[in-house]
């Protein structure tokens, strides 16, 4: 094999990666959001409002983590 062109599963290893660091770039972000709000001392609703904000960020930044690392495998067990 030709080192010098990428098939397929490379690039979908590759793409599953960048999609996986993604996800784990907004569940960073959402960690780093939920942390300042804690530490603003708010009160119950107003810290019900920033869960609520940082809650589908978190669940869409995970789907991406996983679907970025089932990329990967599957990249692995077919190439």
């Amino acid at each position: 094999m030709d080192n010098a062109s990428l098939s397929i599963f490379d690039i979908l290893i590759w793409a599953g990666a960048i999609i996986s660091l993604i996800g784990l770039a907004g569940l960073i972000w959402s960690i780093i959001k939920v942390t300042r709000a804690k530490r603003a001392n708010l009160g119950d609703d107003q810290m019900r409002a920033v869960l609520q904000k940082v809650l589908p960020l978190n669940l869409g930044a995970l789907f991406l983590s996983v679907i970025g690392l089932m990329m990967i495998v599957v990249g692995i067990f077919l190439g």
